[in-house]
């Protein structure tokens, strides 16, 4: 049972960051708001695509749940997706970046897995899978967050950062999600050593 799970958890992972159906500009260009670069243009196709399969499938917890409390995550998820997606075609549509109009090929087969599910298996992979994923996509908004040169993407950044956030905490608070079975933080990086200060004594 668990190899099903990491492979759906894979799954997920792609879902909530797909390759993109339109094409992501590679180049930077300026705007009123400052450069725009591929990274923040991802961004905006993330948030879209997100949208597009966690509308629906937030959606489907209050109706196939079989928990109150993941009828309830699932009702928020519908409510703070519907406004970011109305955020983040206003503000595509200001840089003019080009946003997909329907789930990915592989977001739509995970839906059609997730649609055959009802009561606690439902339950179960809404709560672990949809945590999974929220934890990978964190790192890329937190990331633009704090490298964005673009005012509005920087702004827009930090509302994503909250709203992923709570979702995290929405969904782990349906005590469903395992945390054993979530990737381990990556090993940090070793400091590289402080140059050696000059001894003002020694002649060059």
């Amino acid at each position: 049972m668990f190899g099903g799970f990491a492979l759906a958890a894979s799954l997920t992972i792609l879902l909530i960051m797909p390759q993109a159906n339109t094409a992501v500009l590679t180049e930077v260009t300026q705007t009123a708001a400052g450069p725009l670069g591929p990274a923040d243009r991802d961004f905006l196709v993330k948030v879209r695509q997100a949208g597009l399969w966690e509308i629906p499938v937030g959606q489907w917890a209050q109706q196939r749940g079989d928990s109150a409390r993941v009828k309830d995550v699932g009702a928020h998820l519908v409510e703070d997706h519907k406004k970011l997606d109305a955020q983040v075609r206003r503000l595509a549509a200001r840089l003019a970046v080009p946003l997909p109009d329907r789930p990915s090929p592989d977001q739509q087969r995970w839906m059609a897995q997730l649609a055959a599910e009802t009561g606690p298996a439902f339950d179960r992979d809404f709560a672990r899978l949809l945590r999974a994923a929220h934890g990978k996509v964190f790192a890329v908004v937190a990331d633009v967050r704090a490298g964005t040169r673009n005012t509005e993407i920087r702004k827009f950044a930090q509302t994503a950062v909250t709203v992923v956030m709570r979702h995290m905490t929405l969904l782990e608070s349906t005590g469903l999600v395992d945390f054993d079975e979530l990737p381990e933080p990556p090993m940090p990086v070793p400091a590289a050593p402080a140059p050696a200060a000059a001894d003002p004594r020694r002649q060059p």
